[in-house]
């Protein structure tokens, strides 16, 4: 057996598994560091077989990876391209993913949202057990809970909130075989979602979804999110929102409320200088860039940490804050 082989068999091990029903998502447990910190990398809009610097980003994610000493990684969706997997036994699966992240440090639990792109291939595909017997890292379900001790991340499907991808497609067809009904099954998520969120005990609370509720990017804000979804947030104290589908790296900050938006979209192909012309309170935009990169984000009882990085990985921005003192920096 290979040594990633057997990396990947300990994970299936030592990460914990557990089914919930009565009207919460599911949940995975990750054991904290004997320190007790949790640390992690954000990456999305990546899987295109190496191209589009994706092997170069997946090299610098294996450098910081080591690092941190990372406990896991987080994808915001839009795994595989241009149109998600055909099955469960397409060779892009590994080819975009196992083939691509074999730095040692990266050979941890991988857990994934579907982006939209996700949504125009066979979905299903993506959530299947095959996957993860073909690579064990492999974790995607639409919408369920990572429970990190005292970091505890809700993983939302938002694609399905999205109403132009059902009346305007655009020549694509998407995956709807599990959302028969839009209003249906978002009212049903928002629901389970909530019933999580208040039940949550964790110290951070971070909700991970594929499109962005704040963003200058391509696609900017994402209506019904900000309608619908945003709201929920506030009311149960999340910390964070962190997404992709804008490929490039983004920082906002809520104007009325301690959310911070936070943007990881550029896993490979970049949207150089494609910026959306709405009008924004600058205050608060506190970082954008539009080229390839990735986001870590290091966790205390006390203090967070959020670092982005360019394709060489290079430092480009950093944000800490401290629950204790009700304090941040940039």
């Amino acid at each position: 057996m290979s040594t990633t082989a057997s990396l990947c068999l300990l994970l299936s091990i030592f990460t914990t598994f557990v089914v919930v029903s009565n009207g919460e998502l599911q949940r995975f447990t990750e054991p904290a560091k004997s320190d007790g910190s949790v640390s992690f990398i954000v990456i999305g809009d990546w899987g295109r077989r190496g191209s589009f610097n994706q092997s170069i980003v997946a090299y610098q994610m294996g450098k910081t990876g080591e690092k941190i000493d990372l406990d896991f990684v987080v994808s915001t969706g839009d795994n595989f391209y241009d149109n998600g997997l055909f099955s469960e036994h397409d060779p892009n699966f590994e080819q975009s993913f196992s083939n691509i992240y074999t730095a040692p440090s990266l050979q941890k639990q991988w857990y994934s949202v579907l982006g939209n792109h996700d949504y125009r291939g066979d979905a299903e595909a993506q959530l299947s057990s095959v996957l993860r017997e073909i690579d064990s890292r492999w974790i995607c379900l639409r919408s369920f809970v990572v429970d990190a001790e005292l970091v505890e991340m809700f993983f939302v499907d938002t694609t399905p909130f999205v109403k132009e991808y059902y009346t305007e497609a655009d020549g694509h067809t998407y995956d709807w075989r599990a959302v028969p009904s839009r209003n249906s099954y978002v009212k049903s998520l928002l629901r389970d979602l909530e019933v999580s969120l208040k039940s949550s005990k964790a110290r951070w609370k971070i909700v991970v979804g594929h499109h962005a509720m704040r963003s200058i990017g391509h696609h900017g804000d994402t209506k019904e999110l900000n309608e619908e979804l945003l709201p929920i947030l506030k009311e149960n104290g999340v910390d964070l929102y962190m997404n992709g589908h804008d490929h490039c790296l983004q920082h906002m900050s809520d104007e009325d409320s301690p959310i911070q938006f936070l943007t990881s979209g550029a896993g490979s192909k970049a949207w150089r200088g494609d910026i959306n012309p709405v009008t924004i309170n600058p205050k608060s935009l506190k970082f954008y860039y539009d080229g390839q990169g990735f986001m870590s984000a290091r966790f205390t009882h006390s203090d967070a940490e959020i670092v982005f990085y360019d394709v060489f990985g290079e430092v480009l921005h950093k944000w800490v804050t401290s629950k204790q003192l009700l304090h941040s920096s940039v």
